[in-house]
């Protein structure tokens, strides 16, 4: 079995970083697995990889895929409502035609993941179903049943048609929401795709839509290595880390981009203040991972150290197992991979009770869920977590349920009985 993933990137960003753990938990298990990645970045160029080719793999080519990112988002300028939702929303009218590349053509089984800005455009998902191969598509947010946005935020339009979107600086009945939910429309009523969301929330979110309601689903979870997320000693990812280990509590923070509004940063902020009101004996260190640097860093009124953007694993696994809680105030999500990466790293989560979260968190066992957006019930997880009695049970509470949810050998089971699935009725057709 040929099975060739398709994701814009490799290892920037939690889908690009999901499609790639599939990949290699397919790999493990002998299935001929292979990832062709629309393009790179300058945290990925020199990091190669078992399976894993890029379409840009020359400068030239190189500079003709960062020309579609630039026009896609150039399109996209005039519509947008705000710089803060230039990279919210994707028209996908830029990508590249694929059905003659050897890893698709050789394929028995085509895998798609996250494919925005600049790799796929619609016309060329409609050239890949019309090869008549097998075809998946994991769902990492909501954009294939929106008019655009990859999250809706509270916006229920895709339910039944997409217009007036918020995202638009002048949103409107035919707006640009309007015209590409049309050309979703016909390109699902002319495709045979079986969409894998990770999480039953994103399933029932895309069921429920107006574009998806007839489409086949299977939730399958995202997979991770259990052999390299794993809990280590505290002292040893304290020095690795380099910090000073003066017995503190540690509270840890982690985003592709601090500054992004969705992931909510301020919530956190306003929670350990309302910590540091309501619990003075308390007195942790704050630990932040990611792109950027909040305003309210400033503000807070614990010590925090930002540990800047992690790229390896060991600097990653360093970060849980150096904390005693993983805080993740996101008031939209998916499956986010920091709280399975987490979990598995025996760090107890707190967090929002939002999208595929509570599948995640089992509520004071391995965490606590915190009303959206509810600094105070925010903080009230971080004093649970913090003043546990047995903090050793709630530890391993977080591993073992990583190890029942998440681990490789289960999550590409599943997936391998789905290809064999669909390509069995194929041939039977």
């Amino acid at each position: 079995m040929r099975v060739t993933h398709l994701s814009t990137y490799h290892l920037f960003g939690g889908a690009a970083v999901a499609a790639k753990r599939l990949h290699q938990a397919l790999l493990n298990v002998g299935v001929d697995s292979t990832m062709l990645v629309g393009t790179s970045n300058r945290q990925e160029k020199h990091r190669p990889a078992e399976g894993v080719s890029y379409l840009a793999n020359n400068i030239l080519a190189e500079q003709t895929a960062f020309g579609r990112f630039v026009a896609e988002r150039l399109y996209f300028l005039p519509f947008e409502r705000d710089s803060s939702v230039r990279f919210q929303f994707s028209p996908a009218v830029f990508g590249t035609n694929l059905t003659f590349h050897p890893a698709v053509q050789q394929a028995d089984v085509l895998h798609l993941h996250w494919i925005n800005f600049g790799y796929l455009a619609m016309p060329d998902i409609q050239a890949l179903a019309d090869l008549g191969k097998p075809m998946v598509w994991t769902l990492h947010d909501q954009w294939a049943f929106t008019g655009g946005c990859h999250y809706s935020r509270g916006c229920d339009h895709f339910l039944t048609h997409c217009h007036n979107c918020p995202y638009l600086k002048k949103p409107g009945p035919h707006d640009l929401s309007y015209r590409v939910f049309e050309k979703k429309k016909t390109l699902f009523q002319n495709s045979r795709i079986h969409f894998t969301p990770p999480s039953h929330w994103l399933a029932q979110s895309g069921q429920n839509s107006a574009l998806l309601k007839d489409a086949p689903f299977t939730v399958i979870p995202y997979a991770i290595d259990q052999s390299i997320f794993c809990p280590v000693d505290r002292k040893q990812a304290t020095t690795y880390l380099e910090l000073a280990d003066t017995g503190k509590l540690r509270i840890l923070f982690g985003s592709a981009n601090v500054t992004d509004l969705r992931k909510g940063f301020a919530y956190f902020a306003e929670a350990l203040t309302l910590l540091h009101r309501q619990h003075p004996e308390l007195a942790p260190e704050i630990l932040v991972f990611g792109k950027g640097r909040s305003y309210l860093f400033n503000e807070l009124p614990y010590p925090i150290r930002h540990l800047g953007i992690l790229t390896s694993a060991d600097d990653i696994v360093a970060a849980y197992n150096a904390a005693d809680v993983m805080v993740v105030p996101s008031l939209e999500d998916n499956l986010p991979n920091t709280v399975i990466e987490s979990l598995a790293c025996g760090t107890p989560v707190v967090a929002f009770q939002t999208g595929g979260i509570p599948e995640m968190i089992d509520h004071e066992q391995n965490g606590y869920l915190a009303a959206v957006g509810s600094a105070q019930e925010l903080a009230d997880g971080l004093a649970f977590v913090l003043t546990h009695a047995n903090s050793t049970v709630i530890r391993q509470n977080a591993r073992q349920s990583a190890e029942a949810r998440f681990s490789e050998a289960v999550v590409a089971g599943k997936h391998i009985m789905l290809y064999q699935k669909l390509m069995s009725e194929r041939v039977n057709e």
